[in-house]
């Protein structure tokens, strides 16, 4: 290991240390006295959002030089941010909420920093993924961090479809003008999974909705989204060989012809998915050939 990979007590002599520091998610009572402290004492703030980055700034008192850096000027910003620390100069990292370098262009400077031989130091606080992993009642073991998933409907199905064969507890951002389609096509491609709908971190409004992707949507459809969500899905019964999961019930939620069109899509055979389906629901081959035609 090289001096370059890792971070020295000291640092090197003269370089400023880039400070990644976590802002509130939604309570400005997030805030961490550590926090406030860095971002008092460093050279300048790297914001995501000068505007909302200065709201904070304003209420903590915090004078300090704001800067921009975001995904539309990171190749410009980044080297003269780095040339600022080997100046001498330490700089904070802030993104709008939360922990920089997470779903956010912070991983470019991050991995710019390393590469110049500057300390990179982590200044700790909220976080929403974790936040609604630890209040979401399902397994905290094993998680994945999956960030935003595809917008377009194609490419969504697609990335639900890489993660199905994942054991573990899966963990999302999405937006509320999206979050009930996402949700239908979850219950599409993995079948009908326990799942916690967290929305408003912190915040006044801060709701969990707990129960199966069918129960959330009900209750999402009966009123309109609102606020910022993550989404919590426990995949921990899954056997990554086929996708599927070992207690047997994944597909209750899901009608008959949903249930063969998992079945048909991963066989290519419809005869063989109307015999899996069949098998599944203790039911015989007729049945569900009689299901099918009465759709």
């Amino acid at each position: 290991m090289t001096a370059n990979n890792r971070n020295s007590r000291d640092g090197h002599p003269g370089t400023g240390k880039l400070y990644l520091v976590a802002t509130p998610i939604g309570n400005l009572e997030d805030m961490t006295f550590r926090a406030i402290r860095i971002l008092k004492e460093v050279g300048c703030i790297a914001a995501e959002d000068t505007r909302q980055t200065r709201k904070l700034l304003t209420h903590f008192e915090i004078p300090t030089r704001l800067v921009s850096y975001h995904e539309h000027n990171k190749r410009a910003s980044g080297p003269e941010l780095v040339r600022m620390m080997e100046e001498g100069q330490s700089i904070a990292l802030v993104s709008d909420a939360g922990m920089p370098a997470i779903s956010d262009p912070g991983y470019d400077l991050v991995c710019l920093a390393i590469e110049a031989g500057i300390d990179v130091v982590p200044i700790p606080g909220a976080n929403a993924a974790l936040s609604a992993l630890i209040i979401s009642g399902l397994p905290t073991e094993r998680f994945l961090f999956a960030g935003f998933l595809p917008r377009e409907r194609k490419k969504l199905k697609e990335e639900l479809e890489r993660l199905r064969s994942v054991p573990a507890t899966l963990i999302f951002y999405e937006s509320p003008h999206r979050i009930t389609k996402t949700l239908e096509v979850m219950r599409e491609v993995w079948g009908d999974h326990p799942i916690a709908v967290v929305r408003e971190l912190t915040k006044r409004y801060e709701e969990v909705l707990r129960g199966s992707f069918g129960e959330c949507l009900d209750i999402l459809q009966e009123r309109e989204p609102k606020g910022e969500y993550c989404l919590v899905v426990d995949r921990n019964g899954v056997d990554p060989a086929s996708g599927s999961g070992e207690a047997g019930d994944w597909w209750i939620g899901l009608s008959v012809a949903e249930h063969v069109a998992k079945y048909e899509r991963e066989t290519g055979d419809k005869k063989e998915a109307m015999k899996r389906a069949a098998a599944d629901r203790n039911v015989s081959k007729r049945d569900i050939y009689n299901a099918l035609l009465q759709k």
